[in-house]
């Protein structure tokens, strides 16, 4: 087989709006099994199909466009991710991996015949518009979706940078279909974000993997523990909710940051080179420091593997809602024009322990719902105390404790109240803070 004719690796959680997923591994897959003989009469019957379309549809069309509408009906018949990549698909498989597209910013696949939104990627056009996991879109301007193949549907959603397309969404809980009108923009992912979120504790979020995502999230939390004039952090969140993945070799290397040996991932199928098997080599950039890890049903493909793989090897507490549940592989397949290509699901991949994630997903060991914390109370009212009722009993250790007069008073270490601000603005994250402050806590305590 030709070197231009190598298959690519991917792993995938649907067609990024805009563009394909990111190419990963490279391997060569070739068929070992004997040649089985032709199935004759299926193809006399697919041959008399296709003279029967030539000779009396209503117009006439060419034997290219058959031939592609056949290759894309045999794919779109086997599973979600296998398709036919024409020439535009293909160009934007290939240069995925820069992290720079036209859109809306959301990754997408098919479900019921309409368009489902797996991930709203970060500050996107779909992101600030409010689009959530789990979408269906059921109309793109005024054309319905239904009848749409995906790459259909993706090509109407595409469109010059600053024009407006309207989505008709069906949300689950939500009485009537949502309109919301979205403005396409250039799509610049930033695949790690980070900062502190306390003394000592850092938090990474990776929203999508890139070919050097694994790298930039080393730097990222070597820079928090420096940030933090310390040897190494507290502890550390990872954030993985709406990361609908990409690259197979970036979930590697991300956890493979945290490990120090065992398996991280393996892959099966039923070609030989469909196989492979990642292990961890030392060093752990967080020198042991506990770590959770926050998923969603957002959270798929590449995510999974992360989550997986700290799950099985109990380095990581995984927190959230059960993820998408993408546990299989795509291989591209360029063909012999090498301007178009087959995307075919060649293989499953399984986390350390032998779990495979398809249809499935990666349950969290602490479930959280989405919730949003609000004040109970207005809050110009504030709280009542033992203190405030008339007649309360006195503290003499409190009296005794008051300042004498003309003696300045000790100043109180300000409250930032950034546990309460983030329990308004991320339950989530503000729960992981928690158990990462009690993770500490507990492994003082038990020295």
């Amino acid at each position: 087989m030709k070197a231009n004719y190598r298959n690519v690796l991917i792993l995938t959680a649907g067609t990024v709006l805009g563009i394909s997923l990111a190419i990963g591994h490279g391997v060569l897959a070739q068929k070992s099994e004997p040649t089985q003989a032709l199935p004759l009469e299926e193809l006399r019957t697919f041959t008399d199909v296709f003279t029967r379309i030539k000779r009396d549809y209503v117009e006439t069309v060419d034997d290219k466009t058959l031939l592609e509408h056949a290759i894309r009906g045999m794919l779109a018949g086997l599973d979600p991710h296998s398709s036919y990549l024409d020439e535009e698909a293909y160009k934007d498989l290939q240069t995925s991996t820069s992290g720079e597209f036209g859109g809306l910013g959301i990754e997408v696949g098919m479900e019921d015949g309409f368009v489902k939104v797996i991930a709203p990627i970060d500050d996107t056009p779909a992101y600030r518009a409010g689009v959530k996991a789990g979408d269906l879109i059921i109309r793109l301007d005024e054309t319905p979706v239904k009848g749409l193949s995906l790459n259909d549907a993706v090509k109407l959603m595409r469109g010059k940078p600053g024009s407006e397309i309207a989505l008709t969404i069906v949300r689950e809980k939500e009485e009537k279909p949502l309109r919301i009108t979205l403005k396409r923009d250039i799509i610049q992912v930033k695949s790690v974000k980070s900062r502190s979120l306390d003394k000592g504790y850092g938090y990474v979020r990776i929203t999508q993997f890139q070919s050097h995502t694994g790298e930039d999230m080393v730097s990222a939390i070597e820079a928090l523990i420096k940030e933090n004039n310390k040897e190494n952090l507290y502890g550390m969140v990872l954030d993985l909710r709406n990361n609908p993945g990409g690259v197979l070799n970036a979930a590697v290397s991300v956890s493979d940051a945290f490990l120090e040996k065992g398996l991280i991932v393996y892959t099966e199928g039923r070609i030989e080179d469909s196989k492979l098997q990642f292990k961890a080599t030392p060093r752990d950039v967080l020198n042991g420091a506990p770590m959770v890890v926050l998923i969603n049903g957002g959270s798929a493909s590449a995510s999974e593997i992360v989550a997986g793989a700290l799950q099985d090897h109990k380095r990581a507490v995984i927190m959230g809602t059960q993820s998408f549940g993408k546990g299989s592989v795509q291989t591209i397949l360029p063909l012999p024009s090498n301007t178009s290509a087959i995307k075919l699901t060649t293989a499953r991949y399984y986390t350390p322990s032998g779990r495979s994630i398809q249809a499935d997903g990666i349950k969290p060991d602490i479930p959280l719902e989405q919730l949003k914390v609000a004040d109970a109370e207005p809050a110009s009212l504030g709280s009542i105390k033992e203190s405030d009722l008339s007649g309360h009993l006195k503290n003499a250790q409190l009296d005794k404790d008051k300042p004498v007069a003309g003696k300045a008073a000790t100043p109180a270490v300000k409250d930032e109240n950034t546990l309460a601000n983030l329990a308004k603005t991320d339950y989530a994250l503000y729960e992981a803070l928690n158990m990462l402050k009690g993770m500490r806590i507990l492994k003082a305590s038990a020295k």
